[in-house]
């Protein structure tokens, strides 16, 4: 593949919804989500480079952080936004000028596989744009209040997940069109769709779940668990 893919992890989020306490950072088995998730780039050989956003209060603590881990990937560090938006998009202005493909992934969804990875990244490849995502297994009604207006056929809805994988010029396109039409949208993919774009889906997992409560981080330290065990068995044989 010509030109570099280069993986975002905005990492500047508040974690509000963890108390005082910054999700990315919170510690699982006695290290920060954030390094859970960096091991799972620096494991897959399609990424060349890692791009952080990160607050200014918190630099020098995530530098230490990278330090004592020693990827061998480069990661440089571009200055997180007040939104989520912001510091994606911060990323993509750092990076050099032959990056072909950009892979957005949330800094608390430690349980991506470099499979999944690397199916996205060879999806969006061919397509241009790609997510992970997982087909929805509960009914879902569209309600006003308390009232149930109707049931939405489940066929046709998925969860959406990270990565989201880019042509680097499509998504720089995305970003400058809802910067200058002042639009926010939900992920990545929603700018690209709001430029009229296609989006293409390769399957995700239900274990790969963004950590943003309490009760978030039990099922992570269930599943880390599941994860050792399987990295052993393989070792073993």
């Amino acid at each position: 593949m010509e030109g570099k893919v280069i993986t975002i992890i905005p990492a500047a989020g508040q974690g509000i919804r963890m108390g005082k306490s910054k999700k990315q950072l919170m510690k699982l088995d006695g290290t920060p989500i954030l390094i859970h998730t960096l091991r799972k780039f620096e494991l897959c050989p399609e990424v060349d480079e890692i791009c952080l956003a990160v607050q200014t209060e918190d630099q020098a603590d995530i530098q230490e952080l990278l330090g004592e881990e020693k990827l061998t990937k480069r990661v440089t560090i571009a200055p997180g936004g007040n939104r989520r938006q912001d510091s994606v998009e911060n990323c993509l202005r750092a990076l050099p000028g032959n990056t072909n493909l950009v892979v957005v992934h949330d800094a608390v969804r430690p349980f991506i596989t470099s499979q999944q990875i690397t199916a996205a990244i060879e999806e969006a490849t061919r397509s241009g744009a790609c997510i992970v995502g997982t087909v929805c297994v509960d009914t879902v009604k569209q309600v006003d209040r308390t009232r149930v207006l109707g049931t939405i056929p489940r066929e046709r809805l998925v969860l959406a997940q990270t990565p989201q994988v880019f042509r680097y010029d499509l998504l720089m396109e995305a970003f400058k069109k809802a910067r200058e039409e002042d639009y926010e949208g939900t992920d990545e993919a929603s700018l690209v769709e709001h430029l009229g774009r296609e989006v293409t889906i390769v399957p995700g997992s239900t274990r790969n779940i963004k950590i943003t409560t309490p009760d978030d981080l039990l099922l992570a330290g269930f599943y880390l668990e599941q994860e050792n065990e399987e990295s052993m068995r393989a070792t073993d044989e």
